[in-house]
């Protein structure tokens, strides 16, 4: 997070709101605390960077930044105690004991947001941001290519057929996998001159992880589901048990 100033702030906890404003907790001695505090309108310009992490472990491991711009402020303690307390049953974290300890909490309100990642950039207004939700196999998705990379990496050769032709022809490239949500599979093809990020479609949606074998079935082939059906159980199971992000 920057205000213009020579070194950014990193956050020691950060949560974007349904509102699509953002809390953060800063020390409490941040020069962004002290500006917020001691500007006449109690409120500074500031831009928020957020990096989306790829779901494997990846040489180049961001695949997507959204840069939030907006006005920082100070909240009183009651709206702080009040915020955390939210904050807490939405994203636990240990950090927010350390509130009026050595930290504050902060608030930003957005004024617009750009999203970025291999398919391009977009600007997004407030009432977009709010309106987002998470994809349906955010919390699964690390666990379940980390699954196929690890015990069917033949996977990632038949997917290596749909990308396109100079791709396939690149001596030394290694198929990785990015990211899955409901619409596709996103790949990180790493070559010796550089990464390259391509999408796979699925034939239709996925809604549920079975949904999400057979679409990824379609694109490598039968033999794909026959070998994986135990583990998938297992992790519509665990799908089924493990509450949904609203």
């Amino acid at each position: 997070m920057g205000t213009g100033g020579p070194e950014p702030v990193v956050p020691v906890y950060h949560h974007v709101l349904a509102d699509g404003s953002a809390i953060l907790l800063l020390d409490e001695h941040s020069a962004i605390v002290e500006q917020a505090r001691l500007d006449p309108r109690g409120e500074i310009p500031v831009m928020l960077e957020l990096a989306d992490y790829a779901a494997v472990d990846l040489r180049e491991p961001v695949r997507a930044l959204l840069w939030i711009t907006g006005w920082l402020r100070v909240p009183t303690e009651e709206e702080a105690r009040h915020a955390a307390l939210h904050a807490a049953d939405a994203r636990p974290h240990h950090r927010l004991l350390d509130l009026g300890h050595g930290a504050t909490l902060v608030r930003i309100e957005p004024g617009s947001a750009v999203l970025a990642d291999a398919e391009g950039t977009a600007s997004l207004a407030p009432v977009e941001l709010a309106a987002a939700y998470p994809d349906p196999f955010c919390l699964l998705e690390e666990r379940w290519l980390g699954h196929l990379e690890q015990a069917h990496p033949e996977v990632f050769v038949s997917l290596a057929r749909h990308l396109p032709a100079p791709l396939r022809a690149t001596p030394g490239a290694r198929v990785r996998p990015l990211g899955v949500d409901r619409c596709g599979i996103r790949l990180r093809v790493e070559t010796p001159t550089g990464d390259h990020d391509v999408r796979l479609a699925w034939p239709q949606e996925a809604t549920t992880v079975r949904e999400l074998r057979t679409q990824l079935t379609a694109l490598v082939g039968c033999g794909y589901g026959r070998h994986t059906v135990a583990h998938d159980e297992e992790l519509d199971a665990s799908y089924a048990g493990e509450e949904q992000p609203g």
